[in-house]
């Protein structure tokens, strides 16, 4: 499905541009000192903002940084209301309010705000939950189970995701209004850069949930990681990042860095492919780019399968096609006959077929289904096949083992 929503008045999806979110900081705790704004200059900044492409403006009255020092509600309030004051009837661009406690959350819609932006995916604070749901806001939920970001891996992400917006729909809250953040950043101790590396790379899965979808990324932790510069030198490896995932489906891009970070998102929003929909006279045919069981049960799910149905059938939703290289011809053989006796296929030069040469290399096409029961036989045969089993198995692994692909 097309991703095609109205956020206050903001089209946000598949189809339009990807919209920036500029991040203006009231709090000296920041981890990044340059996004730091004063009231003094705080209308020239958003007027900036908005200049260089900016249609919604990001409040943060209290610092997400893990290490900074805490401030009370008070403190918080203190700050954003006044400066929310201000914005609302000065600026032409939608505002949203970074904060994790409701009663923030409602002062501030009371006092204008359009969006409420909370890191803790409604988990800090259960009112949130409430208040959304009564003023019908729309709000930014990043992923978090106890604490914000605690999700370790593209997997745990999908999970926390899934249960908010089942959350969410629980309580009455139009979940077509949320918008979705998977939580890159170091949020808490122990999750280091390969976790953020794993969620860019696969960014794209999120669109199962058929969503917009929010990428904070500006100068992260795992950019200082990679390159080994501190957030003040960190804008080349944000813009680097903003750019695979809004090739991979990112709708809104959260950023310090709005002039330079326009430049990159059209490009690259220029050069991502569209899903493949036919609509005529009332039906429409999608092709869902999936490569991950979970995700297609989840979407199984969202149709309304059963849980025990959308298990059973997930791994026969993404294939696989490997390549065994310098087997003997009888082995090739063998492999080929086993595969296709699992709906799957094999192929193998001429002279294979036809036993005019020793040794050879098969190309296997199947499901993951069909290719762990084709290992799983394999295990059992004579010559060499045991140990081609076991390769088949461990390449398998290897396409999930977090630090082999991602490794530092």
């Amino acid at each position: 499905m097309v991703v095609d929503v109205d956020i206050c008045g903001l089209k946000v999806g598949d189809e339009h541009p990807v919209r920036l979110m500029g991040v203006i900081n009231l709090s000296r705790e920041s981890f990044y000192k340059g996004s730091v704004v004063d009231t003094d200059s705080l209308l020239d900044v958003a007027h900036k903002m908005m200049d260089e492409g900016a249609t919604i403006i990001d409040l943060g009255a209290r610092s997400t940084w893990p290490l900074a020092d805490p401030i009370t509600k008070e403190v918080e309030c203190a700050r954003l209301l006044p400066a929310l004051e201000l914005l609302k009837d000065n600026v032409d661009a939608m505002i949203s309010v970074d904060t994790v406690f409701a009663d923030i959350a409602e002062k501030a819609i009371e006092s204008g705000a359009d969006v409420v932006n909370d890191v803790a995916g409604f988990a800090t604070d259960g009112g949130m939950l409430d208040v959304v749901a009564e003023h019908g806001c729309p709000a930014v939920v990043m992923a978090a189970g106890k604490l914000p970001g605690d999700p370790l891996g593209m997997d745990a992400i999908m999970q926390s995701l899934d249960d908010i917006l089942i959350r969410s729909e629980e309580r009455g809250i139009d979940t077509d209004q949320l918008i979705l953040d998977p939580a890159i950043g170091k949020w808490v101790p122990e999750k280091s850069a390969m976790y953020d590396l794993e969620t860019i790379d696969q960014f794209e899965r999120l669109k199962v949930f058929e969503k917009p979808l929010l990428a904070a990324i500006s100068r992260k932790s795992f950019i200082g990681d990679l390159l080994n510069k501190p957030a003040a030198e960190r804008l080349y490896g944000s813009l680097a990042a903003a750019a695979i995932v809004v090739q991979k489906g990112a709708h809104i891009i959260r950023t310090h860095d709005v002039a330079e970070t326009s430049d990159v998102v059209q490009i690259a929003a220029a050069v991502r492919s569209r899903q493949p929909i036919v609509e005529e006279s009332g039906f429409k045919v999608s092709v869902l780019d999936i490569t991950c069981p979970d995700d297609a049960a989840l979407s199984m799910r969202n149709i309304g399968v059963t849980g025990t149905g959308s298990k059973i059938m997930k791994n026969k939703t993404v294939s696989r096609v490997l390549r065994i290289s310098n087997i003997t011809t009888t082995e090739a053989l063998i492999i080929k006959q086993e595969i296709l006796a699992r709906g799957g296929d094999a192929a193998l030069e001429r002279d294979a077929v036809s036993h005019e040469t020793e040794r050879t290399d098969v190309i296997v096409i199947g499901t993951l289904l069909q290719v762990r029961k084709l290992a799983d036989k394999l295990e059992c045969q004579a010559r060499n096949l045991p140990l081609i089993s076991k390769m088949i198995k461990d390449a398998l692994n290897q396409g999930s083992d977090l630090e082999y692909r991602y490794s530092l």
